[in-house]
C-alpha cells in the first residue's frame, strides 16, 4: 500500500471516530424589557429629584433678580444725578415698577427710562417679617408699608448724591420686594439719605420661627 492511500485511510477512520465538534454559539445583545423598564424607573426617579432641586432654585433666581435690578436702576438715578449735577426721582409704582425722571431746569420732567421687575414678584411687606425698629432694615420704617420714604413713594436724588423727599428732607428709607404668601422670598433694599447709600438685604430664617436681616 502505497503512502498516499495509508495517510486517506488516516483521514477516514478521523472522520468516523470523531465526533463532530459544535462551534458556541454566539451570545444574543439587547436588552429585556424588564432590563429596560427599571433603567426607565431610575432615570424617571432622577428626574423627579433634579425638578424638586432646580423650581426652588429658579424660583429664587427670580427674586434676586428682581433685588439686583431695582438696585441697578436706583443706583443709576444716583449716579446721573451726580454726574449732571441735577435732580433725578426715582418712583416705585406698585405692583412692580421703577420709574426714574430728571427734573429739567425749567421744572419739568423728562422720563428717562422704566423697568418692571418679574411679575411673580412685588413690592411687598410681607406677614411675619421683623418689625422693631431694632431688626428692621438698617433700622429703617417698622416694617408697615412695602414703599416707606417718609411716606412717599418717592426718592430725589440731589447733585451731591443724598436723597431727598418731595419736601426737601433727607429721607432715610426701606423698599420691601416679596413674592405673595412666601415669607422666605422677602428682600428689601435701603436708602441712607444724607449719602444716597444703597444696600440690599435678604430675610433669613434663624430657625424656630425667628427671621433676621442680613
Amino acid at each position: 500500500m502505497s503512502d498516499r492511500s495509508e495517510m486517506q485511510e488516516k483521514v477516514i477512520f478521523f472522520r468516523k471516530g470523531s465526533e463532530p465538534v459544535r462551534r458556541p454559539r454566539e451570545t444574543e445583545s439587547g436588552f429585556t424589557l424588564v432590563e429596560l423598564m427599571i433603567v426607565g424607573g431610575i432615570i424617571m426617579i432622577a428626574l423627579g429629584f433634579s425638578v424638586v432641586n432646580v423650581i426652588p432654585a429658579i424660583r429664587n433666581s427670580r427674586v434676586e433678580r428682581a433685588v439686583q435690578e431695582t438696585l441697578m436702576q436706583v443706583r443709576r438715578a444716583r449716579q446721573s444725578a451726580v454726574d449732571e449735577r441735577r435732580v433725578y426721582i426715582s418712583t416705585f409704582i406698585p405692583p412692580g415698577t421703577i420709574q426714574i425722571e430728571r427734573l429739567e431746569l425749567d421744572g419739568t420732567l423728562t422720563m428717562v427710562s422704566q423697568m418692571t421687575i418679574p411679575n411673580d414678584i412685588s413690592f411687598r411687606a410681607e406677614t411675619g417679617i421683623p418689625t422693631s425698629p431694632l431688626e428692621t432694615p438698617d433700622g429703617f420704617g417698622a416694617g408697615d408699608y412695602a414703599i416707606d420714604f417718609n411716606g412717599s413713594d418717592q426718592v430725589y436724588f440731589q447733585a451731591d448724591g443724598s436723597a431727598h423727599d418731595a419736601l426737601g428732607r433727607v429721607v432715610n428709607g426701606v423698599l420691601y420686594i416679596a413674592r405673595t404668601g412666601e415669607l422666605s422670598s422677602s428682600r428689601a433694599v435701603t436708602v441712607f439719605g444724607a449719602t444716597g447709600r444703597l444696600k440690599g438685604w435678604k430675610l433669613m430664617d434663624q430657625g424656630e420661627g425667628m427671621f433676621a436681616w442680613r
